[in-house]
This record gives C-alpha cells, structure tokens and sequence, in this order.
C-alpha cells in the first residue's frame, strides 16, 4: 500500500498562539496531499482513479473528478507559489514546474480522444459541468504557469470542450454558477461562448438572495455550507475573471459576503470544527472558502488574525483527526470513512472539493492575513447567542467547552414541487439541533428509528413520525420557533407540532405543542454521542412522576442528556452502531409520553450537550416550569436581566418573548397562525 507521510513545520505559538499553524502549514498540507495522489494517475495523467465507491456518474467521470478538483489545489498552490513560470530549475521553482507540468499534460490528453484517457463529453446536466467549473478557475488562476505555456492546438481542445454545454439547461442551483465561471473563462481567452449563459447563470441566482448575506441553494430553504463554498464564491471568482466587465455586479457580491461572514465565525467550535449540518459534508475544510474569500476580494469585516485562526484552526482540526488518511487521501466520510454522510453523486474523488478551503494560498506570504497575530474565535472569548432570520437558525456556543450548536428552525432541504416534503426526509437537515461536536444518526438503519435531535410522534408499531418540510415562525435574540406536520402509517390526518426553543448556556430549554391522535406516543431525542467504544449511558426518575431524565456519555467526556421538564412520563437511550460519523459506536438519551390523550399536548424539555459535569438530577432541580393550559413559562437561574427593548442583555436583536426576574414566557401562535407573545 502506498503511505504518504505527512510533515509539517514547527508549531509557531508566537504568530499563531491558538492554532501554531502558518502559511507554511497551509502549504505543507497541500503538497501533502497533492504527492498522495500521483500514484493513482493514469498514464497521460488525465484523470484520477482513487479506491472507494464509484458514484452514480460512473467511473470514467469520477476519473475526471480527481483531476478537476486536484487541478484546483494545484492551480492556488502554483498562484501562491511566489516562483515564476520558466524559473531556474532549483527548489520552489523545480517543484513548481513539475506541478505545472503534470497538469498541463493532463489537460492535453483529456481533451484529445485519441488519448485513450479522454473526458466525458460535456452537457448541461452531467457531472462533467461540476468539474469544469474547477478546471476553469483553476486555468484562470494559474493562466502564466500553465494556459498561457499550452500548445495552440491544446488550447483550443479545452476551450471546445469546455463549451460544450453552451446554451444547455442546467441544474436550478448552485450549479447555475458552474456555467457562469466556465464560460467567463472562455470569454477571457477570446473563445467562442455565449454570454447569455453567464447573464441568465448571474440573474438566477438573485431570485435565491434573502438578504444579511444568505442565499438559499435554489427554490425552497436550502441552506448549508454551500451557500459559503458556491453562492459565495463562484461570483467573487467570476469577477475575478470578468475585471471591469463586471456590469457593476462585484460590489453586490462583495457586500453580501461581508454581511455573511459578520456571523460565520459562529459556526466554529473552539477545537476548530465546523458545525456538522447540510450535505457534502465530506469536503470538510471546504467551509473555510468563504472566509478566504472575504479576504481576496478585500470585502472581510474579520481581522486578518481571525480570517487565519478560523481557516487554520478548521484544518489542523481534521489534521489532528486523521485527514488526510495514512495513504495521503481524503477519504468519503468526515474524519474516517463514512458513506451514510455522503451522497449518490459523492465518488472516490469527491472529497478534493476540499481544494476550495486552500483558496488563501492566493494570497501572498506578505498579506495581513499571513502575517497578523491570530486572534480567538468568539466562542473562545465568551458564551455566544446568534440568530440568523434568514436561515430560521439559532446558534449557541459556551466557552466553557468550545461546543457550538445549531437550533434548526427553517432549513429542510424541501423542494417546493414536491408536494409531500419527501424530498426534505434527510437526517442533514430534518433534525432540530445540530453541533461541532455530534452528527446526526445517518445510516438507514438509525435514520428509520429517527430518535436524535427529532421530536416524533410514534405509531404503535414503533414508526416515528418525520420532520419534513419546516414552517419558520420567529428567530431573534435568544429564541426561534417554527412548526412542521407529522404523520403516522394508517392516518390520513397530518397532525401540528409547534416547537420553541430557548439557549442558555450549554442548555436548551424546548417547549413543543403536540396535536395527535388517540394512543400515538410521542419521543424526543438529544443529541447523538459516538465513539470508537459505547457510549456510558444511564437514566432514571425523579421525585415526581414525569421528571425523568437520561444522558449518554463518551470515553472522552462529552455527555448528551434530556431531562423531562413537563409533559414526560418515561425515558431511555437508544444505541446504534456503524451510524454515526464520529464513531462506530452511538447513543442518544431520550423521552417519551407513550399513550397520547389525543388532541393538543404540551411538553418541555431540558437538553444538554456539552464537556462538563452533568447532574441530572440538579438541572431538573435549577429550573421552574409553569404551563397554563399551552401557554410556557420557564423560570431559569442566572439568565440575564432585560433591556428596554425585550431583548437580553448583550443579545442582539429584539427576542420573541418576554424576559423579566429570570423568567422566559415561550412565543405561541395566534388564531391566524402568526406569532405572538404569551402572557
């Protein structure tokens, strides 16, 4: 088997006193994995047949696959080399030539269809579009070193093969902006191209603008970490491409960004994990593009030491979990191999869209950004509470753990021609919490059973009912609503749940209102914990009937529990193995009220997610709940006082709510369904 290993530099704690990494880390990592890669080349280097699953696209575009997306790390690596095209044969020069030389000759022969390695032919709706998009930005961004050094007739080899989908349809998508960047790369050669497929790719994505910097991923609320690696980043490259010819839309895109990454460090733990939500989640440091981005296009509100904390901190993260693997591949999974993470279209070379986190190489050695002190994220400085309208989320992160958690209250991934919401039945973005410390269960066999972070009704025969398409109610300051159907085997009926919920500290306080019928049971879950051994896991009853609690905790002290606050009568934990992505083994504490009255039910529950000591039996104790008929008011210790405007101290915005002596009375909805205060 062949190992790559990988050598890094010495940890440099003075410019980098939170993560140790500097550009020459960033540079390490990437020829790291570039090495790892040629033994997998085809003879004239045209494509890349890595070990793993094939996709549904099949192997000869997965071969393409490995060179688009490895063709983008080389074409930042040759950018941001600092030697010159042409140079003396010696150190960077050398090495950067034979870069050079290795790709240019693989574009040569996966152009020529006598090559015996030719590449898919391209149209509008296959695979192939997604990797031309690389293979244009990466020709762009590396023209002296390899497109303007191309022989005339490869030069016009790739520009027809790259205009092969010239006026076809594509995706209505991020996919609309793979057509924009790759015919801008044609019309930056003088090729022939039509520039309606860039204007038409351009205006479309206007339609999906919701503002403060979100875009949704097409029609629906599709929202994920594409929004930062492809709404944001295919039109700041495009103008990087297009100059003066830009129609005046640069500085739209520039302000978006910057309103997107005022709250973007949020999503990062204080270990420097993203936030695990939304699909393709196996391109991992991919989510760190947005941020290089803001610097590139110099439109960042981040310091130049936050923008390097963030981006190093996310890829020594992985570094320190085993990514790259020992054979110097990114492997599909999240740390270790995981396919229940990925998708259908996901094959052996897919992960390398993680190419796109090493977009700062661009940026030269003596940029603010290389060489500015870092500065902490802003879970490592205090507890932090962020709603973000747009998507219908809530983030909570405690600097206590570093943990960061998502409250989900508008993204499902639903399609707005599907009828049903069949479409949004996915675990990366049904569940109502996600972290930088958990995954959801993703497998088949855990994604029937629908127990973490998923308040279900449960028919008789034990099949819990799905969180599909998600209706946003409010989002601002401390708290965040919204309301979903659920529907049960045999029952025409589609039944209500309303669900708000409430931060504080490592603490979720969820209140939900629950119609069903008759004899329905009704279960929510935490947080799944995983591991490489079982979870420790234990449950119990209170002092009261209806006060259980149950928790679940992993060899490295990260402890899920639920503690039964109202409405509850049983709890237990649940176990899975091969489910879950940060660990064959799997637990997920939970609680139940099994034999519904029928009618509208309420139920409260405290969650907690976190690395400090748990007591169950004391956080039943810390708070107070009374519920009026389905009216919610909780009384918690140490929350903070009131402003004027209704709002906790230090949160920004006006809550949805009212705050007052530590008590919070939870926002319900009105006989027109909109919502309204409770008192």
């Amino acid at each position: 088997m062949h190992c790559e290993r990988l050598s890094l530099p010495p940890a440099d704690h003075v410019l980098s006193p939170r993560t140790g990494w500097t550009r020459a880390h960033w540079e390490a990592m990437a020829d790291h994995l570039l090495d790892a890669l040629e033994p997998y080349a085809t003879p004239r280097r045209a494509q890349y047949r890595l070990p793993g699953r094939t996709s549904c696209s099949g192997e000869l575009s997965d071969g393409l696959e490995g060179f688009a997306r490895s063709f983008l790390l080389a074409a930042f690596r040759l950018a941001g080399s600092g030697a010159g095209p042409g140079g003396a044969g010696k150190g960077e020069d050398s090495a950067a030539e034979r870069l050079a030389e290795r790709y240019a000759a693989g574009l040569a022969a996966g152009t020529d269809p006598a090559s015996g390695e030719a590449w898919p032919a391209l149209t509008g709706r296959s695979q192939q579009l997604v990797e031309a998009a690389s293979i244009a930005v990466g020709l762009a961004e590396s023209r002296p070193w390899i497109w303007d050094r191309l022989d005339g007739r490869v030069q016009e080899r790739i520009a027809d093969w790259l205009g092969g989908f010239a006026g076809q349809p594509v995706h209505d998508n991020n996919w609309q902006l793979f057509k924009v960047v790759a015919t801008q790369f044609l019309a930056s050669v003088g090729a022939p191209h039509a520039r309606a497929d860039i204007e038409d790719g351009l205006d479309r994505i206007e339609d999906w603008y919701l503002g403060d910097g979100w875009y949704s991923d097409g029609d629906g609320r599709n929202f994920d970490y594409y929004i930062g690696w492809a709404m944001h980043f295919y039109p700041l490259l495009w103008s990087r491409m297009a100059g003066a010819d830009d129609g005046g839309r640069t500085a739209v895109y520039q302000e978006r960004l910057a309103r997107f990454l005022a709250s973007y460090p949020h999503f990062f733990g204080g270990d420097g994990a993203p936030v695990h939500q939304g699909r393709s989640l196996t391109y991992r440091f991919a989510s760190v593009a947005p941020v290089w981005m803001g610097a590139l296009a110099d439109c960042t509100p981040l310091a130049p030491g936050l923008t390097r904390r963030l981006a190093s901190g996310a890829l020594r993260h992985f570094a320190e979990h085993g990514v790259p693997d020992g054979r110097g591949l990114l492997t599909l999974g999240w740390y270790g191999p995981h396919l229940p993470a990925t998708q259908a279209y996901s094959g052996p070379a897919s992960p390398y869209w993680a190419s796109k986190g090493f977009l700062g190489l661009l940026l030269p050695p003596g940029h603010p950004v290389w060489t500015d002190r870092e500065l902490p994220l802003p879970v490592e400085e205090s507890d932090q509470y962020t709603a973000l309208p747009a998507p219908g989320w809530l983030l909570h992160g405690t600097r206590s753990d570093g943990i960061v958690r998502l409250l989900n209250h508008g993204s499902d991934h639903w399609r707005p021609d599907d009828e049903h919401g069949a479409y949004g039945d996915d675990p990366h973005y049904a569940k109502l919490s996600y972290s930088s410390a958990t995954a959801p269960e993703t497998a088949p066999h855990a994604w029937a059973h629908a127990v973490d972070s998923h308040i279900a009704l449960v028919s008789a025969a034990g099949v819990p009912s799905r969180r599909r398409r998600i209706h946003p109610l409010s989002c601002a300051g401390r708290t965040a609503s919204s309301w979903h159907t659920a529907e049960l085997p045999g029952d025409s009926r589609a039944h209500r749940i309303e669900t708000a919920t409430l931060p504080h500290g490592s603490w979720e306080i969820r209140v939900h209102r629950v119609d069903a019928p008759p004899g329905a049971g009704v279960r929510e879950g935490g947080y799944a914990v995983a591991g490489g051994e079982p979870p420790r896991t234990e449950s119990g009853a209170g002092p009261e009937p209806g006060a259980g609690w149950a928790l679940a905790r992993t060899a490295d002290g990260l402890v899920s529990a639920v503690v039964a606050l109202h409405g509850w009568s049983g709890s237990g934990v649940h176990h899975e193995a091969g489910a879950n992505a940060f660990g064959p083994h799997s637990a997920t504490p939970y609680l139940t009220f099994p034999d519904h009255p029928g009618g509208r039910t309420v139920h409260v529950t405290l969650v907690v997610l976190t690395r400090d000591g748990v007591d169950p039996r004391a956080l039943r104790d810390a708070v107070s709940v009374t519920v009026t008929g389905d009216q919610v008011a909780v009384e918690l210790p140490d929350l903070p006082p009131a402003s004027p405007d209704g709002a906790a101290d230090g949160v920004p915005g006006g809550a949805p709510g009212c705050v007052s002596g530590g008590t919070f009375e939870f926002p319900g909805l009105s006989p027109s369904g909109g919502p309204v205060l409770l008192s």
